[in-house]
């Protein structure tokens, strides 16, 4: 067992894994929060919370699994928050709440049947513990620096699947949604709330695509049609992935450019996991016409709308949608 759960904290560390990182030297521009010590090093920070062998294994791989970060009690607080959330007993005031394509059209059932993902928890006094949790803003800064911003606040419930495989995600670059850089002090924090595996859906990445570049994402051409803003990239279907599996209170943390999806909920049971994805506060917004990002920011300006905030673009609707979670508010 003990050597089980070792494996999970490197991320399933394999022979090729445990051999020297020689990680390229940083950019100027991706050197914010950088010290003398980070001479070496693209995509982590100088940190006495992670350790050697964890450092490079990000670097490397772009993903580091942290088993048990975050207690019971904590998750299922939450979980409790959001069946009351969904179910209407407490206001969703201007979180997001996303439905399944194949079960939205049902009618008079419990919120959980046909909610996969509710957004922008940020502010909700529950549910933004997660973004707020000091175990994982101490990891966090080993990616982003001291100063820290929340972005981004997502709880997923991934339902059992119809038969109709769209409670899958497609693979995607979660920084095809963001409009500010540099990608390199950007990290999201995904936590397990239940045990996750390939029978309920777990994530699945691609080791060392954190190294590409965004590229171009666009809806994938499923036969029973795609949840609404689940972007994807084509041509990686045959290339290998790795499987993470995971227990309740573990939680992944993950660069923004690396490739990740996660397959369909064969189960009877409603697999869910919370998220945040947290930036420097000393990045800087960029502007995405002309690029591949347009469609969504397209996307969420008409979403935003739809919600009562009207007037705002695609930085404003980020700027209205993010919080400073420790050190100074600077530039986001």
């Amino acid at each position: 067992m003990a050597q089980t759960r070792m494996k999970v904290i490197f991320g399933h560390l394999n022979q090729r894994n445990q051999q020297a990182v020689v990680p390229q030297l940083l950019s100027s521009s991706a050197r914010i929060g950088a010290t003398s010590d980070d001479v070496g090093y693209q995509y982590t920070l100088n940190n006495s919370r992670l350790a050697l062998a964890q450092r490079a294994f990000y670097e490397e791989n772009g993903f580091l699994v942290i088993p048990n970060l975050v207690p019971d009690d904590k998750i299922d607080k939450w979980k409790d928050r959001f069946l009351d959330i969904v179910d209407g007993r407490v206001s969703s005031g201007k979180m997001l709440k996303m439905k399944d394509i194949s079960l939205m059209k049902l009618k008079g059932v419990p919120g959980e049947q046909v909610v996969n993902k509710l957004q922008d928890f940020v502010w909700d006094e529950i549910l933004s513990e997660h973004s707020t949790l000091p175990q994982v803003l101490d990891y966090v800064e080993c990616f982003t620096g001291p100063n820290i911003m929340a972005m981004h606040t997502m709880l997923i419930n991934k339902p059992p699947d119809p038969g109709s495989n769209t409670s899958r995600h497609p693979i995607h670059q979660d920084l095809h949604y963001f409009p500010f850089r540099p990608a390199n002090r950007i990290v999201c924090a995904w936590t397990a709330m239940e045990k996750i595996n390939r029978d309920n859906g777990c994530l699945f990445v691609i080791r060392g695509s954190h190294k590409g570049v965004l590229e171009q994402h666009d809806y994938p051409d499923w036969e029973n049609g795609v949840n609404k803003m689940y972007h994807g990239v084509r041509g990686y279907d045959g290339v290998p992935k790795t499987m993470l599996s995971m227990e309740k209170g573990d939680t992944v943390f993950f660069h923004p450019i690396l490739l990740h999806g996660s397959g369909a909920n064969r189960t009877q049971y409603y697999r869910k996991a919370i998220s945040c994805h947290f930036a420097s506060s000393e990045c800087d917004y960029i502007d995405v016409k002309g690029t591949t990002q347009e469609n969504i920011a397209k996307e969420v300006e008409e979403i935003a709308v739809t919600k009562g905030i009207e007037g705002l673009n695609f930085k404003d609707i980020w700027k209205f949608r993010s919080r400073l979670v420790r050190g100074v508010e600077i530039n986001l």
